[in-house]
This record gives C-alpha cells, structure tokens and sequence, in this order.
C-alpha cells in the first residue's frame, strides 16, 4: 500500500504524507468507506498525543470528517488504548490517533480503530487509499444543515481512569508499593499518575510535563536508561516507563532490572496458566520474540504462536486461534480479556495485580525467565529493495545462519514505520552474533544505504 504501514500512516509532520491536505482527504475517505454510497450519520473520535503537529492535523482530519456529515467527537491528548476503549463506550464508528508513537516529536503518523476497537483491516484501510488516490471524493461531501458538528468531549479522561482501574479485583490496590512512572512527555502524562494513585500507590512521576516538542526525548519505555536511574535514585518498587502514545510499557524491579516486553508476557503468561485464564494454552509473539521466552513457555507446557511484527498481526492471530494475550519485545502487550489493543497501563496493572495476590517482589516474578543474548542494529537505507532480490545480502544472510548452526536466531527486516533494515542475532555466544550482523551489515550498506 502507499501509505499504511505495519501501524497506520507515518512521517515527518508536515511533509508527504503527513500534511494537513492529505489529512483532510483521510477525513472524508474514512467517512465514506464507512458509509459506501449511503449517508447516515457516522459518528468518529479523534484522539492524539502531545506533539506540536498534532494541532495541524487534528484540524485537518475534523473538517474532513464534518465535511462528510459525519460528527467529530475530539478528545485531546489520550493515550492510544483509550481510544480504542472509547470507540466502544461512546458506540462510535471509528476512532482516530493522531500520533507517532516511539518515535522523535517531528515525526507524526494517523492509525484508524474499527468501532469494535480493532485497528482497520488491510482491506479496509486499501479501500481508504483508493478513495484518496481516485476522484470519488472530489464532488462528495454534504451542504447545509447536513454538514457534521465538531464537539469537545470533556469526561473521556475519568472514563478511561475508571475502565483501567476496573481491570483489578474491586479489592484490591497498591498501598506500600513506591512506584515511578516515566510519562515519556506524552499522552499518558495526565491520566497514567492519577490511576495509580488513585489506586493507592506513592506515586513518583517523571517527565510529565509535555511541551509538543519533547515527547520521547531522552525518556520513556524507548529510552530505559531514564527509568532505570531514577527507580534507583527514588528507591522504588516498581519503575515503569511508556512510550509516547501509552501502548507499550516496560518495568524496573525492585534490583533495578529492565522488564521488557518478552520478560512481562513471561510474568503474566505463567500466571494465567497457573490460574487456567489462559485462552487455548498459547501466546501470540512475533518474528522478533526473544528465543528465551520461546524455551520459558516451553518449560511450562505454553505453546508461542509466531507472526510477522505489529500489534494489528497479534490481535489478528490472537482472534483466529481464540488467545488472549499477545505482544512484542517493545512491551506492546495485548490483553484481549480488557482491551482490543496494546495498553502500557493496564499491562502494568496486571503484572502489579500477580506481584500483590503473591506478596512477592517483582524480581521473584521473572527469576525463571532466561533471555537468549541478542543484539540488533539499525541501518538507515534509502530503499526498502525486496531483500530477496539482492543476491550479495542473502549470501550474507546463509553465511550468518552456518555461523549460528541451528544454536539461536537470525532476523533481517525492514522497519514498519521508520526507513531502517533492522538485523537482529540470537545465540548463546556473543561473539557469533557480533560476526553475523558485521557479515550482514556490511552487505546491506554497499547495497542499500
């Protein structure tokens, strides 16, 4: 497709595609792929994150929207997962995220939910492409009294702190637990310190003053190192860390170790299976899974479903084969029993709910869990050539697997949302994966960069 990838559409704010024209041309295309050749009344949630360009495009996506007589219900900043549980609350029909999720504030990208809180289906959005890219929407659009109305919805905040907060046992809360939350400047700075405290925890929030220009900057589930020095500085329980839009999360225990997202499906996973919560004995995970969460789940009768990466592939799987949870490494964890999409906080949630009802630090939760050493870089490339058909790269790619010999993994893919070829080596000697991707990058630079 031209402009969905692997999460919506992403790109530099304010260049092709992420321009206010292209924007409102979305609005409308929406709108009528929603309707067909009908005009009833659609009724579409737009939500964002705290960059700067969000104001742009926010504006942009409403007129098109009300321009096709369907009404906007704009909601601010809001984590992503929100307004996948909105969508369903509010009956509307579809939700819009105006966000670039981990990546820098100059990037900005739009994703789509289905009024079931799923994000649109390759069909769907190809559709959406072929209406912008045709002259079907140059003469629709409504006049008058049937033009749409934009409102500001001012409660969606309370009604997604009660939905997250419902996730656990009414009993039950997080008295005696110091928690630092890193709020990545983004759109979980408001509601992610009023949930936990609210639930009773002694809350310590860091970068939780956004100002469009530093969301991710130098924090956040992208950037560890910063909740990992400051749960060490507050002395904290837990740290707990998300990224821009609040879909993915990762955690610091007590000893002040990173959690990522393999190690927090191994935590919540094994106590699902202990709790026969777990949907057809399996978890969903990707091409880019941690080998040692594979051989945890192994250890523990659970079977790892694999598929290609993105939460719109997990949530498709985990549809297909009647599994509720699903994630990536990145702490993009998908919790189907509460919500339709990865949600940074009511993952953390879970994992505080097993680490509450044990009485056990978040250490003990993890100590079976054994990660595969692994390593990955980034090459920028200025085309994303099908690999296969660069002979230099794919002898590369069999020299490295002879190097491995069946005693880990090795991943080439190109990035879903960024312009990089991401190489990736699992082994239990470091050294072979050091030699692997040196073998690999150096191909891919003479072919692609």
């Amino acid at each position: 497709m031209k402009l969905f990838g692997t999460d919506g559409i992403r790109g530099k704010a304010n260049i092709y595609p992420m321009v206010g024209d292209l924007a409102y041309k979305l609005g409308k295309a929406l709108v009528y792929a929603l309707n067909g050749a009908k005009n009833k009344k659609k009724k579409i949630i737009i939500g964002k994150d705290t960059r700067l360009s969000c104001y742009m495009l926010e504006s942009a996506l409403t007129s098109g929207v009300v321009s096709m007589g369907a009404d906007a219900y704009l909601v601010g900043p809001m984590p992503t997962p929100a307004i996948a549980f909105l969508v369903r609350s509010m009956r509307a029909d579809a939700g819009i995220v105006i966000s670039a999720s981990h990546n820098p504030f100059d990037d900005n990208g739009i994703k789509i939910f289905s009024g079931e809180g799923l994000k649109l289906s390759f069909d769907v959005e190809e559709s959406i492409e072929d209406y912008i890219f045709s002259t079907v929407l140059d003469k629709k659009g409504e006049l008058g009294k049937n033009i749409g109305r934009a409102y500001r919805i001012r409660d969606t905040l309370g009604r997604y702190i009660v939905f997250a907060k419902d996730t656990l046992p009414y009993t039950m809360n997080l008295e005696g637990l110091r928690i630092v939350l890193d709020c990545a400047n983004g759109a979980t700075y408001k509601v992610a310190p009023m949930i936990f405290e609210e639930l009773g925890a002694d809350v310590i929030a860091i970068n939780k003053e956004p100002n469009g220009t530093n969301i991710n900057e130098k924090c956040g589930s992208t950037y560890p190192a910063t909740i990992l020095s400051a749960s060490e500085l507050y002395r904290a329980d837990v740290g707990i860390a998300f990224d821009g839009d609040g879909d993915r999360v990762f955690m610091v225990d007590e000893k002040y170790k990173l959690i990522d997202g393999d190690m927090i499906l191994s935590i919540l996973s094994k106590d699902m299976k202990e709790k026969g919560t777990l949907m057809n004995n399996t978890v969903v995970g990707t091409v880019m899974t941690n080998y040692g969460l594979e051989r945890f789940l192994q250890n523990i009768g659970v079977k790892l479903e694999r598929v290609d990466v993105g939460d719109k592939n997990i949530v498709k799987k985990m549809i297909e084969g009647g599994f509720n949870i699903g994630g990536e490494q990145s702490g993009h964890i998908v919790l189907s029993d509460f919500n339709t999409t990865g949600d940074g906080i009511i993952t953390a949630l879970a994992v505080l709910s097993i680490m509450k009802q044990a009485g056990i630090p978040l250490s003990q939760l993890h100590k079976d869990y054994k990660k595969m050493p692994e390593k990955t870089v980034n090459i920028t490339v200025k085309e994303k050539v099908p690999l296969e058909k660069i002979n230099e790269i794919q002898e590369a790619i069999e020299k490295s697997k002879k190097i491995i010999n069946g005693k880990g993994r090795l991943v080439v893919r190109y990035s879903g949302t960024e312009p990089l070829l991401r190489i990736t080596g699992e082994a239990d000697d470091m050294s072979k994966i050091d030699k692997c991707l040196s073998t690999i990058e150096k191909a891919v630079k003479r072919n692609l960069s």
